[in-house]
């Protein structure tokens, strides 16, 4: 196994705790392949089944949402590391709720869901990991729910700009996506998205420059 992809794979939360010599000592017995994706290319569509246990080895995907209406909210990105729709794999109805698409080249590392059953039965660290993943999807999902529901457009805003600073852990962060993919995250108009950050900056709560945003006052973004 390339070092690559064990590093990879010692991100994912299904191996966390396990160290590159243990990974490759489980997957060899349960077998696996590595498959790639170019740039823009359809994983899969919503409405289509969860057919495999993958892991992102490389590249990001976008998970989108359909209104009837035809209006796309993206829900999440994937990245190194992370499994694809670890809930649906062994669901009954496994028919996937959003459609996911490589955002670039994307290199995945590919399991078959008995592979992953095998996995989970014989190691007790690994099927604790599942468990986990799959209580933080749940997690997830309220406090997304929550946010797309509840919030106004400036709360969204705020929970955003407040929750890159505690993940970058700094007052200064960088949005590494567009004004255009935000807007479609949160599911608003990216005019609104806009607005709200200029008046933002017009009361002296931020400081924009581009994809760089300071935060000078968190108590005027509540």
């Amino acid at each position: 196994m390339e070092h690559q992809v064990t590093e990879a794979l010692q991100q994912c939360p299904l191996f966390q705790g396990m160290d590159s010599v243990d990974i490759e000592i489980a997957l060899s017995g349960v077998g696996y392949r590595m498959v790639s994706y170019q740039k823009h290319d359809v994983y899969v569509l919503a409405g289509m089944p969860c057919r495999y246990a993958d892991i992102v080895v490389e590249g990001t995907l976008v998970c989108r949402m359909a209104s009837l209406s035809g209006k796309q909210v993206e829900v999440s990105r994937l990245r190194r590391g992370n499994m694809i729709a670890p809930a649906f794999i062994f669901a009954k109805d496994n028919a996937m709720p959003v459609s996911v698409e490589t955002d670039s080249k994307v290199s995945i590392c590919r399991m078959t869901p008995d592979a992953l059953r095998r996995l989970i039965d014989e190691d007790e660290h690994i099927r604790m990991n599942f468990l986990r993943t799959l209580s933080d999807i749940d997690v997830f999902l309220t406090h997304k729910m929550k946010v797309l529901s509840l919030f106004t457009v400036r709360e969204k805003v705020a929970w955003l700009l407040l929750e890159r600073a505690r993940e970058q852990k700094s007052m200064e962060i960088h949005l590494f996506r567009s004004r255009q993919e935000i807007a479609d995250s949160f599911g608003i108009q990216k005019y609104s998205l806009m607005r709200v950050l200029a008046d933002f900056e017009k009361a002296g709560a931020i400081q924009i420059d581009g994809k760089k945003i300071t935060i000078l006052d968190k108590g005027k973004l509540l």
